[in-house]
């Protein structure tokens, strides 16, 4: 009796051991990832910025020639309404359908999830 006592603690503490060293391999996995993606995070806002400046630029440059070319055939402040108008529901559209796409969902940690997910479920399997 004595001896399945020491079994049953030794099992008991090699179970508590193992989950505990798991975890901590998990919570490391965690940070690894989340650091990976902050990177590709970080890199793809630089040059989403940058790209969206000169884009900026470029585009105030032309609509600035649309107007001039429209100032032919109507009046200067006509034109510049027309082309405002336009420019104004791309716009619209276009921040909407890039806020639809900003969801959290692609920055979760999914390889960690996975992992974490079946530890939970090895751990429930040894328990029994």
């Amino acid at each position: 009796m004595h001896t399945n006592d020491q079994s049953l603690r030794s099992l008991t503490s090699e179970l508590i051991g193992d989950i505990s060293r798991l975890i901590r391999q998990e919570l490391r996995l965690a940070q690894t990832e989340a650091g990976e993606k902050a990177s590709q995070l970080q890199t793809g806002v630089i040059s989403v910025a940058a790209g969206m400046l000169l884009a900026l630029a470029a585009l105030l440059i032309l609509l600035q020639a649309l107007v001039l070319g429209l100032a032919n055939v109507m009046s200067v402040l006509m034109a510049s309404v027309i082309v405002g108008v336009v420019v104004a529901v791309i716009a619209l559209i276009l921040v909407w359908a890039g806020a639809a796409k900003l969801k959290g969902t692609s920055l979760m940690p999914e390889r960690t999830m996975r992992a974490v997910q079946s530890d939970k479920d090895m751990i429930l399997e040894k328990a029994r």
